[in-house]
C-alpha cells in the first residue's frame, strides 16, 4: 500500500471509535482490566477523563503499537499552554483545531509493536519505536509533499489534533512508513521526547546555527530547555537564556552548565533587558531562539541580536502582535517562523543514542496510564513545577 493510501484521513475517522458500541467513558473511580484499551479524552465541555475503547485493527500498511510513553508538557505560567491542556482547557487552537466531541490526547509517544498488517515487511512484532504523529498525505499533487516540506501539508492526520484521536492511549494503530526504530539504548521514555526534540531540531535547522554562533534562548520551559541542549549539540558558544522564573534557570544550568542565565525583570523595558543579554554574552547575539511567543520577550530578543542577525520564533503567541518595524529594518534582523517540523525524527533519535543530547533530565514526574487524568492535572497546573510529565504503561 502506498504512503497516500495510508495517510488516507478515512482510516483515521474519529466516527469510528466514537460509534463504535465498545466506546465508552469510564465512571470516576473505576478502574479498567490491564488488556482493556484505554485513552485519555477530552471533550468541548472541558472535561478530561479516561474512556474505554475498542482494541483496533492493523489494515494494510498499518502496525498496531503498545503505547508504553506518552509525554505532555508541564505549564509555564507565561507561556501559551501545551497543545493538548490548551485543547481540554480552551477547546481549540486557531480557527481549524476545534475540539467538536470526545477526543483523544497525546502526540508525544513511543511503544512496541504487537502486529503487522498487510504488507507490512520493515517491522516485526517486538520491534520498539518512536511514532511519529504528523502523517502528511504523500500526494504528488500536494507541493509540501513532494518537496520535503511535509509538515506543510493541508491535509496532514495529526494525531491529537481534532479531529483526530491521539496516541495516549493502550493501543494504537499507526501507519508503518511513519515509524521510527529505537536502538537498544534508547528508552521509550526517550523515544516520546523525540516529538518536542524534534521541533527544537527543526528550529535549529531553519534558522541556520553555526558552530560558535553566540545565541539567546528566551524562555526556559520545555521547549526552550530542548532548545538549550540541541543548541549547546551543535555547538552555540556563548548561549545565554532567559526566564521569568529563578527555578527555570537554575534547572537549565543543571542541563548544561555553561550556560549564561538572564533573569526576567517583569518592570524593565525590552531594551533594558537586552542589555543584561547582551552584557552577559559579552556583546550582541547572533541568533535568537525565541520559546515563549510572548509580545515583550520577542522584542527583548530583537533588541539583544546585532546587525544583521536573525530571530527565531518558535513559540506560540497571540494572533496579532506589534514588533519594532524600524529597528529591524534598519539592523537588517531577519525575523523567521516555524511550524511543527520535518525530517527531524531520525536526527534525535542519533543524537539521542550517540550520547550528544540527554533529554532523560526534563521528566519531572511520571504516571501509570490508569493515572492519566492526575497527570493532566498536574502538566496543568504551574505550582508543580513539571517540566514533562510521563505517562506509561
Amino acid at each position: 500500500m502506498s504512503n497516500s493510501q495510508v495517510a488516507n484521513p478515512e482510516l483515521y475517522d474519529p466516527r469510528q471509535v466514537l460509534d463504535h458500541p465498545d466506546f465508552r467513558v469510564l465512571n470516576s473511580g473505576e478502574k479498567p482490566s490491564k488488556e482493556s484499551n484505554i485513552a485519555a479524552f477530552y471533550n468541548p465541555a472541558h472535561e478530561i477523563h479516561l474512556v474505554e475503547k475498542p482494541k483496533p485493527k492493523p489494515g494494510p500498511g498499518q502496525v498496531l503499537i503498545h503505547v508504553r510513553a506518552t509525554g505532555i508538557c508541564g505549564q509555564v505560567p507565561y507561556m501559551p499552554l501545551s497543545p493538548d491542556v490548551h485543547f481540554w482547557k480552551h477547546g481549540r487552537i486557531g480557527d481549524s483545531m476545534i475540539v467538536t466531541d470526545e477526543c483523544g490526547s497525546g502526540h508525544e509517544s513511543a511503544g512496541e509493536i504487537v502486529e503487522v498488517g498487510e504488507g507490512v515487511t520493515q517491522w516485526k512484532a517486538g520491534d520498539r519505536v518512536a511514532m511519529e504523529v504528523g502523517v502528511p498525505c504523500s500526494k504528488p499533487s500536494c507541493d509540501a509533499c513532494r518537496t520535503g516540506r511535509y509538515n506543510g501539508c493541508p491535509d496532514v492526520v495529526f494525531f491529537s489534533t481534532p479531529p483526530y484521536h491521539g496516541t495516549l492511549t493502550r493501543w494504537h494503530v499507526h501507519p508503518a512508513q511513519w515509524l521510527h526504530r529505537l536502538p537498544d539504548n534508547v528508552s521509550f521514555e526517550e523515544g516520546s521526547l523525540c516529538e518536542p526534540l524534534a521541533v527544537a531540531l527543526a528550529g535549529i535547522d531553519r534558522a541556520g546555527l553555526r558552530l560558535g554562533d553566540p545565541v539567546v534562548i528566551c524562555g526556559a520551559g520545555p521547549i526552550g530547555l530542548v532548545s538549550l541542549l540541541s543548541a549547546r549539540a551543535a555547538g552555540a558558544e556563548p548561549i545565554v537564556i532567559t526566564d521569568l522564573f529563578q527555578s527555570r534557570l537554575d534547572f537549565a544550568k543543571s542541563l548544561v552548565p555553561g550556560v549564561h542565565t538572564v533573569l526576567i525583570d517583569r518592570n524593565a523595558t525590552p531594551k533594558a533587558q537586552a542589555d543584561v543579554i547582551k552584557k552577559a554574552a559579552g556583546g550582541p547575539l547572533q541568533l535568537a531562539l525565541e520559546c515563549t511567543g510572548v509580545e515583550s520577550s520577542i522584542h527583548t530578543a530583537i533588541f539583544s541580536v546585532g546587525f544583521g542577525a536573525k530571530v527565531f520564533i518558535i513559540g506560540v503567541g497571540r494572533n496579532e502582535q506589534l514588533f519594532p518595524f524600524m529597528h529591524l529594518s534598519a539592523n537588517e534582523i531577519d525575523v523567521q517562523f516555524q511550524y511543527r517540523y520535518a525530517n527531524q525524527y531520525p536526527k534525535a533519535i542519533r543524537l539521542i543514542a550517540g550520547g550528544l543530547i540527554n533529554i532523560k533530565p526534563l521528566v519531572t514526574h511520571r504516571f501509570t496510564l490508569e493515572e492519566a487524568v492526575a497527570a493532566f492535572h498536574v502538566a496543568a497546573d504551574p505550582a508543580q513545577g513539571a517540566i514533562k510529565v510521563q505517562i506509561q504503561d
